[in-house]
């Protein structure tokens, strides 16, 4: 190979390499000394590094000093009961939950630095959240692990915890605050206790990328203006055309039709232009008067109405979980390919044998098991037994799970909950009815933490047992597959073992909701034969 042919492949790297560092400078930081880092932070763009849960950045100063990026402090960070993961692949940085602070260097001499605090990303579905109560008050000293407030998330309340040692300097939004957008700054920490008082009237500023982005956003209305500036001329046409007299001297052409209906309707023709041959009046011209006509004459009626009309109501304020659970449901009726399957299933056995294990378990000290807790077992072990069913959808594979998560609805005064039980195909019926009691329990104190919700892989939803609704259709929980509605067990006659005997019979109702995308018809009949013959034969399920 040439010398030539060495230059321009090695000047290609050189290029690429300059590429590299311009884009993914924010790694290479920790890589140098403090001196290499204060000529790199001259650039005004802030360079962020992620870590611990934290994010990190310098604006036209220095840090006092840089974190250490160790696999040890990369790993987990605990967050009230939950816990949020962070790894490093490839340069790039995942999270699947977020605490986010900024670690402020003002240039100014007011403003010493300082943390900001902002609402975290606490579920997966979360844009905005709600401050409960403060657990800690400005001035007071705060240590790692300390909780300082209960945010109110779109699935339950959770405790925010302190993640570095200092002094809580300014609080900007106070308890009972609500919809503060996530990323947004609720906090002011710093590290010396004589820095509070110079965040007394601190109020957090746009940075300038949002300000530009808000300019961005404001730029377009002119084009707008002109779009409805054109079609706005044409009902003008249209009036002119309809009111204009015939031009014909006094005498007036119309269609004999067009006459009749006319008289009929007590229109003059006079104040009607035909739109027919040489202006005559036909049939159609006549009706689209009266149209107009009836909208003018019928629009203050209506608003007149609804004056007169006093009525009488109030207005209940949404939380944040009736408003996700909300919008899920309606991205699951938009995007998911609903169809249901219903069958009859009896259950004298079932009942039976719950009799004699609550008798055990009475005898025991145990918890009594529910209906609920055996139609459960049944559905776990009806998806180990159809694996396709315990499977979701996303745009290039369908993803089939090894875990059987069943989630469980449950209805309190905050909304609607649904609770996982997990790996209930390999738990006992004592363990789920005492999961699901407890569960139940934090639903209605509203203190579910994100692992009591999140990870389902099928759904339960029961109005039989606690309602008496004898049947009914429930929507898909995205990213979910699948939810069984349970209604409620009654009796029926049904034919005897002769040809004139007759017996009484219990049967619960139960329809499998199901994505069309991911379970077929068939493969849906499928799982409700392996849950009916779980729920007809209960013995079955103690193999």
């Amino acid at each position: 190979m040439s010398h030539t042919s060495h230059l321009l492949i090695h000047s290609r790297k050189l290029k690429n390499a300059s590429n590299l560092l311009h884009h993914q400078r924010a790694l290479f930081v920790p890589c140098f000394s403090t001196d290499a880092q204060s000529s790199i932070n001259t650039n005004r763009d802030m360079l962020k590094t992620r870590y611990h849960g934290y994010e990190s950045s310098s604006r036209n100063g220095v840090p006092k000093q840089a974190p250490n990026f160790t696999k040890r402090n990369i790993s987990m960070v605990t967050m009230g009961r939950g816990s949020i993961g962070e790894s490093v692949f490839n340069g790039e940085i995942s999270r699947s939950s977020q605490f986010q602070s900024r670690r402020c260097y003002a240039s100014a001499s007011d403003l010493p630095p300082h943390q900001a605090i902002g609402m975290p990303s606490l579920s997966p579905t979360m844009t905005e959240g709600n401050i409960a109560r403060w657990l800690k008050k400005e001035g007071d000293k705060v240590s790692t692990g300390e909780v300082l407030c209960e945010v109110e998330t779109d699935k339950a309340t959770v405790e925010l915890e302190c993640m570095e040692e200092g002094y809580l300097a300014k609080i900007i939004y106070g308890d009972g605050s609500k919809e503060i957008k996530v990323g947004e700054v609720i906090a002011i920490t710093v590290e010396d206790e004589e820095d509070i008082a110079k965040f007394k009237d601190y109020q957090p500023s746009a940075s300038e990328p949002d300000d530009a982005t808000a300019k961005e956003t404001s730029a377009p209305p002119p084009p707008k203006k002109e779009v409805v500036e054109e079609p706005a001329q044409e009902p003008k046409s249209k009036v002119s055309k309809s009111s204009a007299p015939p031009s014909s001297g006094d005498r007036i052409f119309a269609s004999p039709l067009a006459r009749k209906l006319a008289e009929e309707k007590n229109v003059l023709l006079s104040s009607i232009k035909g739109t027919g041959s040489e202006g005559l009046i036909v049939k159609g011209d006549i009706e689209d008067y009266l149209a107009s006509g009836v909208k003018e004459a019928s629009t203050p009626s209506k608003a007149k109405t609804a004056t007169d009309a006093a009525l009488d109501f109030t207005d209940i304020p949404l939380s944040q979980i009736r408003k996700i659970t909300a919008s899920r449901l309606l991205l699951s009726k938009q995007t998911i390919p609903h169809y249901y399957l219903t069958v009859d299933t009896c259950v004298d056995k079932l009942i039976s044998l719950r009799t004699k294990l609550n008798s055990l378990q009475e005898a025991s000290g145990g918890s009594r098991i529910s209906i609920n807790d055996l139609v459960i077992k049944a559905a776990a072990l009806a998806l180990r037994k159809v694996p396709q069913c315990n499977s979701s959808w996303t745009n290039d594979y369908i993803r089939q799970y090894h875990n059987v998560n069943v989630n469980v609805a449950v209805q309190t005064e905050h909304g609607l909950f649904v609770p996982v039980i997990k790996d209930a195909d390999k738990k006992g019926l004592s363990t789920i009815g005492e999961e699901v009691k407890q569960l139940a329990k934090k639903a209605k104190e509203n203190s579910l933490k994100p692992q009591d919700y999140e990870g389902g892989t099928f759904t339960v939803s029961n109005l039989g047992g606690p309602f008496g609704v004898k049947q009914f259709c429930a929507i898909i929980n995205p990213p979910q597959s699948g939810i069984l509605a349970v209604g409620s067990a009654e009796k029926r006659v049904v034919p005897g073992s002769g040809a004139d005997e007759f017996k009484f019979a219990s049967f619960m109702v139960v329809t499998l909701s199901c994505d069309h995308r991911v379970i077929d018809g068939a493969i849906g009949a499928e799982w409700l034969k392996a849950f009916k013959g779980y729920i007809e034969n209960p013995e079955s399920m103690l193999l």
